[in-house]
């Protein structure tokens, strides 16, 4: 009993640094938006935000965690190398350059894919497992559901404003503050053109290759976790391998060596991205990732458009609108019926089942054999 008791603290936890990585990611949007107006290469921008966070994480890791490190092999090589590739160069690059393709609302309303996607990754891996026939796998489903439409309820609905006044100049010069960034790839993405694709085609599919890598990321990470104990060591060896992905882009994408000097509110965005949104980020991420599995992890991903908003009220004086309220009160609904389900099955793997449980488990097995009951009984009866 001590144990299930130790164990469901840590899992709240668990819950709470989630909802403070999605606020610290929230907090990200606003000051770039602030911050990077003036116009920084966004792949600079990347690489400086790579190598702050590996140089935060790697010597953390390796004090920390070095009685506990396992030694490397190819496996966990193999393991690493992906993670970093699609969860730092791939996840961050491809979001960067669907958003110069099209505009922050499609990219906003393309990112509640990422549970979806993880759920189904994790489900075909099984890290997560889901039994439709009961009642905490019908949760898990519908609960992802409402929170995927709540997040895109936001986008797609605004409605009218609930706190603040209305700002005319607010999504156009979010527009302008989004496309104003160079393009860091523009030669490659343009010999897709040949083949018929337009601009706004090609960062479709950018955002969408952009939620799919997190949705690897954290599929491959789960089981990673499992059988390597350090945790701030995968985070560390995956910005290794990320932000080397990312340097070498950066160096055959960049043509002056103006474009690497920052001003001083770039590096205030550089600094925040390092250290909060990156390093402090994916080492909650990560360790969250262990506890919680990454459907559950991944069905944060909505509440960054409601700490958004919350932050861009609070420091940028944005509206709020019925929109952003409603669509808040639906993620917040579908999390609490994925955590309920996945407490009710922590509770039965642990035999701490409530007496509701305990009732309808024997029902549903014995339901289960009813065909193979009839078939024993019916040949008794003919013989008597």
């Amino acid at each position: 009993m001590s144990a299930a008791a130790v164990g469901g603290d840590v899992v709240w936890k668990a819950h709470a640094a989630m909802a403070l990585v999605q606020l610290f990611n929230g907090g990200f949007h606003v000051i770039t938006k602030v911050a990077l107006n003036v116009g920084i290469n966004q792949l600079v921008f990347c690489v400086y935000r790579d190598l702050l966070a590996l140089a935060i994480l790697a010597p953390i890791a390796y004090v920390r965690e070095k009685r506990i490190r396992q030694p490397m092999n190819r496996r966990l090589f193999m393991s690493f190398f992906f993670i970093g590739l699609t969860g730092i160069f791939g996840n961050q690059l491809l979001f960067l350059i669907g958003l110069g393709y099209t505009n922050p609302t499609y990219a906003a309303a393309i990112q509640p894919a990422i549970p979806v996607f993880t759920f189904i990754l994790a489900v075909l891996m099984g890290t997560e497992r889901v039994n439709l026939l009961r009642v905490e796998g019908q949760a898990k489903v519908s609960g992802t559901l409402v929170c995927v439409s709540g997040a895109i309820f936001m986008v797609l609905f605004r409605g009218p404003v609930l706190i603040g006044s209305t700002e005319p100049d607010f999504v156009s010069q979010s527009e302008i503050s989004a496309k104003g960034q160079p393009e860091p790839v523009g030669w490659l993405m343009s010999s897709f053109l040949d083949f018929g694709f337009d601009n706004f085609h090609l960062g479709v599919l950018c955002l969408i290759g952009n939620c799919m890598c997190m949705a690897v990321f954290l599929a491959i990470q789960a089981p990673v976790l499992k059988r390597y104990p350090a945790n701030l060591s995968v985070s560390a060896y995956s910005y290794l391998f990320g932000a080397s992905f990312m340097v070498v882009t950066a160096l055959f994408m960049t043509n002056e060596s103006t474009e690497w000097s920052l001003t001083q509110s770039e590096l205030f965005a550089v600094l925040y991205a390092g250290i909060i949104a990156s390093a402090l980020n994916y080492g909650l991420l990560t360790w969250c990732n262990k506890i919680l599995g990454p459907a559950l992890v991944a069905l944060y991903n909505p509440l960054q458009p409601a700490a958004s908003a919350f932050l861009s009220r609070v420091f940028l004086g944005s509206p709020i609108y019925l929109g952003s309220v409603a669509g808040g009160l639906l993620i917040m609904a579908g999390l609490y019926v994925v955590t309920w389900a996945s407490f009710r099955e922590r509770q039965a793997a642990l035999g701490v089942i409530p007496p509701i449980a305990r009732v309808s488990e024997p029902l549903i097995h014995k339901d289960a054999k009813i065909p193979f009951q009839r078939v024993h009984v019916l040949p008794k009866s003919s013989a008597d």
